[in-house]
């Protein structure tokens, strides 16, 4: 396990996953005994304005809060206890508009142009390292909830989204399995390489956001990352899902990632692509770039660029339910940055958002939906 040293190859990200080491999680660390705790969080007041007919407007907050702990156990063995929750459920089941956006229900009906509340608990993890020796370390780790080995970092655990107040367009391609109720994993690892393999629960959570889903291992996914250097790092990765929708029972999902990212003091960039392949069904790609400049001390720009095939934005009531449609969108931000002391700050910001989508749809969202955001983000940690 790494610490916060940006020398280091790599840095931990979410659930087991790889980041460069210029990206490091930054917070309060306190040292108890042989205990090395350190504390993350934010609270993000954001308003939205989403434009068409199928846009709306919401002011909504919301929040993460993470305590990690770890210490040595003797004969080259290690361990980590993560917890991490969130009070996104206040914000209700709906969760807050975003045009494009899809997956998972609200009063029995599917999400289409909004992002669903997170969980309560994102994470109550633990994780064993052992040293093998010669450079190489293997772990065990396990979550209820958990994240299991595919995809990049989860959205809000990436560097190069750090001032993004919204969830991709592309979640539910790329990291949408980032809280989920059973995860077992095991792997193997030396400074530069990873491969790791996890059994996990394949249903997405259930809209009952305050409390814990019946765990179950009914998936599986298998992961390689790459750490060439502290700038770089690289996973390419696979799962086979059981019936992640709920109301898409019968309905597996076969999901191919890969993913590139990169980071220094002033600049991280993610790059990813991912293939869901329904079964039944088609085959849905999605592409995704993402990037953070810091151009000044307090000054950051931000951008997002998104391409998606998507067959859920019509409901059963619909001739397109079921239809695969491309869609583009394309994020432009910026966030002034204000140290509050210690490792506390405030960002304020926003961004705007344009799309490019079929004239078939026109009727639904317009002919050139705009849409919008404002933020203030009061973080423990950058």
């Amino acid at each position: 396990m790494h610490g916060s040293d940006s020398t280091a190859p790599w840095q931990p990200g979410s659930g087991t996953s790889r980041q460069p080491g210029f990206e490091p999680m930054t917070g309060a660390h306190i040292i108890s005994g042989d205990w090395m705790l350190m504390a993350h969080g934010y609270a993000w007041g954001v308003y939205s304005d989403q434009g068409g007919p199928r846009g709306s407007e919401k002011a909504f907050v919301q929040s993460m809060a993470m305590l990690d702990a770890s210490r040595p156990l003797g004969d080259g063995a290690g361990l980590q206890l993560r917890a991490m929750a969130s009070l996104d459920p206040l914000m209700g089941k709906r969760g807050y508009p975003i045009l494009f956006a899809s997956g998972e229900t609200a009063n029995g009906e599917p999400l289409i142009d909004r992002q669903h509340p997170h969980d309560f608990l994102m994470e109550m993890s633990a994780r064993l390292d052992f040293d093998l020796g010669g450079n190489a370390s293997a772990f065990l780790y396990g979550g209820l909830p958990g994240e299991p080995a595919i995809g990049p970092a989860a959205f809000m655990h990436r560097g190069s989204a750090r001032f993004n107040p919204e969830a991709p367009v592309t979640h539910h391609w790329f990291d949408s399995t980032h809280i989920t109720f059973g995860v077992l994993t095991a792997g193997i690892g030396t400074d530069h390489w990873q491969v790791e393999a996890s059994a996990f629960n394949g249903t997405e959570p259930n809209e009952e956001r305050w409390g814990i889903d019946t765990p179950r291992l009914d998936s599986w996914a298998v992961r390689a990352s790459w750490t060439p250097s502290p700038h770089w790092s690289a996973q390419i990765s696979y799962a086979g899902i059981k019936e992640p929708e709920a109301l898409h029972p019968g309905e597996d999902v076969g999901r191919l990632t890969a993913s590139i990212s990169y980071a220094s003091s002033r600049l991280s960039v993610t790059g990813a692509y991912a293939r869901k392949d329904l079964k039944p069904g088609p085959v849905l790609d999605a592409w995704l770039i993402e990037a953070n400049w810091k151009a000044a001390e307090r000054h950051n720009i931000f951008a997002r660029a998104e391409r998606v095939e998507n067959n859920e934005l019509f409901d059963h009531h619909s001739p397109l339910h079921g239809v695969p449609l491309t869609v583009s969108k394309l994020s432009l931000g910026y966030a002034w940055q204000l140290p509050l002391g210690g490792e506390w700050n405030l960002a304020l910001g926003g961004l705007v958002s344009a799309y490019d989508k079929p004239a078939r749809i026109d009727f639904a969202y317009g002919d050139d939906p705009r849409s919008f955001m404002l933020f203030a983000k009061l973080s423990l940690g950058d």
